[in-house]
């Protein structure tokens, strides 16, 4: 952690405006974070039993944002509002851990996950043999792969310190120029953990791009272009795009900061750079949940079917002992229920009259509705006749439904 003083490591160096904003941004997305990765990981785990292989890691992703969230928002939040870092050297060097741990295995997952589509797309042969128990292994890889470059300051190799805008904790960027070891960790962590992911995310998504050309003018040559095939490709090419934004945006910002103040002069970078480049960094912890949760067809159902069943629930939870309408009463008379029916013009095939009641969920729950076709009774005169009610009226419609 260096001789220097607690008070001269760990005291903001930017404004205190600044350091609000930088406290406002961080509860934000760690509001956001939570939201967003917890629902994936339930989505994810109520179907977890269909999972996909390439998806194994899409919960990684959601994981190690979590964990990052969990982590350092905590610790960076009060500390951003309170203009200097709150915890001391021990916590210090924890939450440097957990964000190098957590950060690193983010990217390298997405590393991975390009991998593997473009295994898929590109070479078919190959990827229809990706299993599950590759993708468990592929994922173990990811994370022992984060842990030694996370494990590397703790043994020496490289060291942390507080970030240069003294709220947070990260790796010492200042570090190469007092210690070759040091520099050595930082060159080996740029080309490893940045340069070649990058190099790796792009080849792969050039690949599937030129596949998916390919083959769209393929199938516009022999059928129509609405076909499945050219909308899985069209999926294919927004989710390509959406994690190479995801991945330049968020960390190429923090990267470029710390590269430069690493092997050129130190003096020259000013604390807000780092500060405004982590607040890049640590928005990637809610952008994957937004894309994977849009563009993922069988995620977005799920959830869809998730909200629709919670709101049955809680709908049938707030019309329990609350008489139904199409519910005869069997405490009242027989001569005043016959009359009562009577009285009906438009009524179900079963003999339940329609419902009208506060709650549309409460009345699909019924075992009364289960019938796959509706038919209604409809009164004229002295005589009935029975039509499906997809025969009827629109106003009829609406006044039955």
């Amino acid at each position: 952690m260096g001789n220097a003083s607690e008070t001269q490591l760990f005291v903001s160096s930017i404004t205190a405006e600044y350091d609000v904003f930088m406290g406002i941004m961080y509860t934000i997305f760690c509001a956001l974070s939570l939201l967003g990765n917890g629902v994936l990981l339930l989505v994810a785990y109520r179907k977890r039993s269909s999972l996909k292989p390439a998806e194994f890691f899409i919960v990684n992703l959601s994981i190690s944002d979590l964990g990052m969230t969990i982590t350092l928002f905590p610790l960076a939040i009060p500390s951003a509002f309170y203009h200097r870092w709150l915890f001391g050297d021990w916590t210090c060097l924890y939450y440097a851990f957990c964000g190098v741990l957590f950060g690193l295995c983010s990217l390298t997952n997405l590393t991975a996950l390009s991998s593997v589509c473009c295994l898929k797309v590109c070479f078919p042969h190959y990827g229809n043999k990706f299993s599950s128990s590759h993708a468990r292994l592929l994922v173990a890889g990811v994370w022992l792969y984060a842990l030694v470059f996370a494990v590397g300051p703790l043994a020496h190799w490289g060291r942390y310190g507080p970030e240069p805008y003294g709220t947070a904790c990260c790796i010492d960027w200042y570090a190469p120029s007092e210690n070759l070891l040091a520099m050595s960790y930082i060159v080996c962590l740029f080309i490893f953990c940045y340069v070649l992911p990058c190099t790796v995310i792009f080849s792969s998504y050039t690949f599937i791009l030129l596949t998916v050309r390919g083959s769209r003018q393929a199938v516009q040559q022999h059928v129509s272009p609405q076909t499945k095939t050219t909308n899985a490709h069209t999926l294919i090419v927004k989710l390509s795009v959406a994690v190479c934004i995801g991945f330049l945006g968020a960390w190429s910002p923090y990267a470029v900061v710390a590269m430069w103040a690493a092997f050129v002069e130190t003096s020259l970078v000013p604390p807000v750079a780092f500060a405004l480049a982590a607040i890049f960094a640590k928005s990637s912890t809610i952008y994957n949940p937004v894309v994977y949760l849009l563009f993922k067809p069988n995620f977005r159902k799920s959830l869809c079917c998730e909200t629709a069943q919670f709101r049955r629930k809680i709908c049938s939870s707030s019309c329990q002992g609350t008489p139904r309408p199409g519910l005869k009463d069997p405490n009242r008379p027989t001569s005043q229920r016959g009359h009562k029916d009577v009285t009906n013009s438009t009524r179900l095939s079963n003999g339940l009259p329609e419902s009208h009641g506060p709650c549309l969920h409460c009345a699909e729950a019924g075992p009364q509705l289960t019938t796959p076709q509706l038919t209604a009774r409809v009164l004229t005169g002295s005589t009935h006749s029975e039509v499906t009610v997809s025969q009827l009226s629109d106003k009829m419609q609406g006044d039955f439904l």
